[in-house]
């Protein structure tokens, strides 16, 4: 390196669960390049194979306490694929309002705990929004993170009567759900949403839920005044944070909330600017960066055999995924922008921090009212569960969409028990290595350019841009 270039560890950023560590190689006051480590190895892969299919259902929950949810939904329809199963639409549909409480709590508590307290740093000090962001959202005092633990723990008190707790819950079965509500309990479900909209309206945005989702632009955006969000928009204006951390443009959705006639919020594909179907046969894993051993494969076909020598070509336990040989970026950005919301496609122009921390604002207000619809298309009288699962020999695929994005699950029995086991979580989409080709990881991409002021050891934009993907290590290594 020349004179005045320089290297930097920086990790582990992460208010969640799991270690990160980035390697950043400056120039001229920005960096030129970055190098995404999971240094974190699980092996949740290894521990399946040779068990009783049934036994993911407990196992694979444990791969996260923050999105356990979201694991348990793709492993049951693994599941049910692998066993022709389908759940009852009924079943379908509160587990549908289960897994999108738990991604509405997650964008809560990202927006609250693990994002914004980056702007009460006193580097900010001079700005003059940098009081209220005080008042706000320091860490363990700040009068909007009081409000998030109340308002989550409220609406959490709905997963614990349909799916008798959370984290790590059993309820969500192939089949369906295991509890029937009853009209008392659909009763009480609004109730607990009609307080949390409250609590939306009246901290969060500041205003109708309608009025925000109503919204087209980021120009109109930009404008927006009231409540936490409002505070959030001044800041990044100026901030410039709509440029900070720009991403490719290629969005992977699974498609979120598989219901009777569709989903909550679509599949699919968006690149260069347009729409395209979903076709998961072009999945690879790319390994060629990874502590990882054997050659890319799908996931149906892939394996997970550590490299114990941990050979210097690698630096990272996470596998890098590729859809047609190409990165992906997954998240409520992702979503928002493949089910066609105009906002979210007006800011995925740019797609920086701003696009993705507003999209998951767009998506915490259209998911209240998605939440809603479910609760009041609860049937008391129906069957909310098919089965028993009767195994069988055969191979499944779960796709679901955790807070973070686009999770996979892919399952093969043979002679009764689980043959394999592969899963691709959103953070190891987002979070991957390089692949052969050389090409970086979407965070990595990401981080090119983005300033570092002299004398920063972990540099303020580097924490903007990581946490605008909201990394939770722990499933990307599972």
């Amino acid at each position: 390196m020349s004179e005045g270039d320089r290297r930097l560890i920086v990790g582990p950023f992460n208010r969640v669960e799991g270690d990160l560590e980035i390697r950043l190689d400056i120039r001229d006051g920005q960096v030129a390049e970055a190098r995404v480590n999971s240094p974190l190895y699980r092996g949740f892969e290894r521990m399946l194979p040779g068990k009783d299919p049934r036994d993911a259902l407990t196992i694979v929950p444990r791969i996260c306490g923050i999105c356990s949810i979201s694991q348990s939904a793709a492993a049951a329809r693994a599941l049910a694929m692998a066993c022709s199963m389908a759940p009852t639409p009924q079943g379908e549909r509160v587990a549908a309002l289960i897994h999108a409480i738990e991604n509405v709590i997650d964008h809560l508590t990202h927006f609250n705990l693990f994002f914004m307290p980056d702007f009460t740093r006193a580097p900010y000090a001079g700005r003059d929004w940098h009081g209220a962001a005080v008042a706000r959202f320091t860490a363990m005092e700040g009068a909007a993170q009081r409000a998030t633990l109340e308002a989550r723990a409220a609406l959490l008190h709905v997963v614990g009567m349909l799916a008798g707790k959370w984290p790590h819950t059993l309820a969500i079965q192939p089949g369906g759900v295991t509890r029937a509500p009853t009209a008392r309990d659909q009763a009480r479900i609004l109730a607990s949403l009609s307080a949390f909209r409250r609590h939306l309206e009246g901290v969060v945005f500041g205003a109708p839920l309608e009025e925000f989702i109503a919204l087209t632009s980021t120009d109109a955006l930009l404008n927006w005044q009231t409540g936490d969000a409002g505070l959030f928009l001044r800041i990044a204006a100026d901030l410039g944070l709509a440029r900070l951390g720009q991403g490719a443009g290629r969005y992977l959705s699974f498609g979120a909330y598989p219901l009777e006639g569709g989903h909550g919020f679509a599949p699919g594909l968006w690149r260069g600017g347009a729409l395209a179907p979903l076709d998961t046969r072009g999945i690879t894993e790319d390994l060629s960066h990874s502590w990882m051993l054997g050659p890319a494969a799908h996931p149906s076909q892939g394996v997970t055999d550590p490299d114990e020598e941990m050979r210097d070509s690698a630096y990272s336990w996470c596998k890098a995924p590729r859809l047609a040989g190409e990165t992906m970026e997954t998240g409520a950005l992702a979503r928002q922008v493949v089910d066609g919301h105009p906002l979210a496609r007006d800011l995925a122009a740019q797609g920086g921090v701003l696009a993705r921390v507003a999209a998951r604002l767009l998506e915490l207000a259209r998911s209240q009212l998605l939440l809603e619809d479910l609760a009041r298309g609860i049937r008391p009288e129906a069957s909310f569960m098919s089965g028993p699962t009767t195994l069988r020999d055969g191979v499944g695929e779960g796709l679901v969409e955790a807070a973070r994005g686009a999770l996979g699950h892919w399952l093969r029995i043979e002679r009764g028990r689980i043959a394999a086991y592969q899963i691709v979580a959103p953070t190891t989409w987002n979070f991957s290595p390089r692949d052969s080709a050389g090409a970086p990881g979407p965070v990595e991409a990401a981080l090119a350019g983005v300033p570092v002021q002299p004398g920063e050891e972990t540099p303020l934009a580097v924490q903007h841009v990581v946490r605008s993907f909201d990394p939770c290590m722990v499933c990307t290594v599972h």
